[in-house]
């Protein structure tokens, strides 16, 4: 059972930075074909990609971050950050850590952290 805790959403403005962290118990992106990211979901609209990393570190971006966002690990691979720049108000969303099982192809799902960019 992997269980993920994320921190570091808040409020910013626009052209802002924040950097989202989340730390998985029980899981590591570094083995077993892992996968760990962030996705982000706003109201009546479904969940979308934000980033993701794998255990061989090749990080995917959804189309609107991609120059923006940088999603990198920890040494461990138990942690993994998002570093999030030039914020728009469109990023406005609640922002959702995840973690792909390579093994059993479980996927595991933070609680959200709510990220506002005001302009």
């Amino acid at each position: 059972q992997v269980q993920l805790v994320e921190s570091g959403g808040g409020l910013v403005q626009a052209g802002g930075s924040l950097r989202l962290s989340c730390t998985a118990s029980g899981g590591s992106v570094s083995y077993n074909n892992n996968r760990m990211g962030w996705y982000r979901q706003t109201p009546g609209k479904q969940r979308e990609l934000v980033a993701t990393i794998n255990s061989g570190r090749t990080t995917n971006y959804g189309d609107s971050v991609k120059g923006r966002f940088t999603i990198s690990g920890d040494n461990a691979g138990n942690t993994v950050y998002l570093q999030m720049n030039s914020l728009k108000p469109e990023d406005t969303a609640i922002y959702y850590c995840h973690f792909l099982s390579g093994q059993n192809h479980m996927n595991y799902w933070g609680q959200g952290t709510q990220v506002t960019v005001s302009s």
